[in-house]
């Protein structure tokens, strides 16, 4: 990697993830973080790999796994999982709809912001076909269909709640 902004910014995601997961997710719900820390790597890596085959998006400067995948192994795979951990583990069930529309667009919305952000003034990430409302528009659906997988998985204990 020739930038060292590159790096430090990689290597800052993956500590401040890690530390945030280490305090914001609780003993009693490690499970319910990992099983969605593990679907969204699923629909990440089926998204992720499509916009990057179909040179949509690329990531010019990349931390781990140059040669194996084109797609970015910390935000598709660490970052954005991590995210949608939080994301679940934090969602609004028994505020309004509104709330919860604000929810989805502060997540997505944050995210979008920092790619946008990255794509100007970094090489971490090039939009080649891309705009960042499909990132947005992506992101929201992802997050849309983790969280109903994770209240289908633990709909037991969610009604035990």
């Amino acid at each position: 990697m020739k930038n060292k902004l590159e790096k430090r910014i990689e290597l800052s995601a993956w500590i401040i993830m890690s530390f945030l997961l280490l305090v914001f997710v609780p003993r009693n719900k490690i499970r319910e973080a990992q099983l969605s820390f593990l679907f969204k790597q699923v629909l990440t890596w089926i998204f992720g790999l499509l916009v990057v085959e179909k040179n949509l998006i690329s990531y010019p400067s990349r931390l781990f796994f140059k040669k194996a995948n084109k797609s970015s192994f910390t935000f598709e795979y660490f970052v954005y999982p991590a995210l949608c951990s939080f994301f679940n583990l934090y969602y609004p069930e028994k505020r309004s709809t509104f709330y919860k529309f604000c929810y989805y667009l502060l997540f997505s919305g944050i995210i979008t912001g920092f790619e946008v952000v990255g794509c100007k003034y970094t090489n971490l990430i090039k939009y080649k076909n891309w705009k960042w409302y499909w990132s947005f528009i992506t992101m929201w659906v992802t997050y849309y269909i983790s969280l109903i997988y994770y209240r289908w998985y633990f709909k037991d204990k969610l009604k035990a709640q």
